[in-house]
């Protein structure tokens, strides 16, 4: 099987952000969470305080203002034309799309695209609240070997090294730069 790493990856942009501007641009009371997301901001990545969790629940807090089925589903109807050609043009029935965005933003996409293996982070689409820790870096390793026991990763793609370790759990891995997939060094 093949693993793709979802956000400048197989997608366009941070689906995470995008989706989150989106909804403080659809609901205005939104925008009352905008101070706690900047001061999130600036402590976890300035001051490099607290955990990347703490900073994303913030930020995933103005959902609590959101109709979070019409906008997902809004959302990917305006954003599916980001999906990388490349991705289009090579995915398979067995792909697994591991990601650090919330099961709630991709599980839609992934079912309209054909994808039936999503691993992802938890989080609650009423609250923000993390349900899991945050699947990036080696976690994404962790989530996949509970998922897949014994599974071989024939492909993986990804376009930052922070996927290093799942880079490292398979036959072959490639670094997405746009549409260019480049050997993993």
């Amino acid at each position: 099987m093949n693993s793709y790493d979802f956000d400048k990856t197989i997608y366009k942009n941070d689906s995470s952000t995008d989706f989150l501007l989106f909804c403080l641009l659809r609901h205005p009371k939104a925008l009352s969470c905008v101070p706690s997301i900047i001061a999130g901001y600036v402590k976890y990545f300035i001051f490099k305080k607290g955990r990347k969790e703490d900073f994303k629940e913030k930020a995933f807090s103005i959902v609590k203002y959101c109709d979070i089925n019409k906008d997902v589903a809004d959302f990917w109807q305006k954003n599916k034309g980001k999906i990388k050609n490349f991705y289009l043009k090579q995915k398979k029935e067995d792909d697994v799309i591991i990601s650090a965005s919330p099961r709630f933003l991709l599980e839609p996409i992934c079912i309209d695209l054909g994808i039936k293996h999503l691993i992802c982070t938890e989080v609650d689409h009423k609250t923000g609240k993390f349900l899991s820790l945050n699947c990036w870096g080696k976690e994404k390793v962790v989530r996949f070997k509970m998922k897949f026991k014994n599974a071989e990763v024939k492909e993986f793609y990804s376009d930052s090294y922070s996927d290093t370790p799942m880079a490292e759990l398979a036959k072959v891995a490639f670094i997405v730069k746009g549409e260019k997939l480049l050997p993993w060094k």
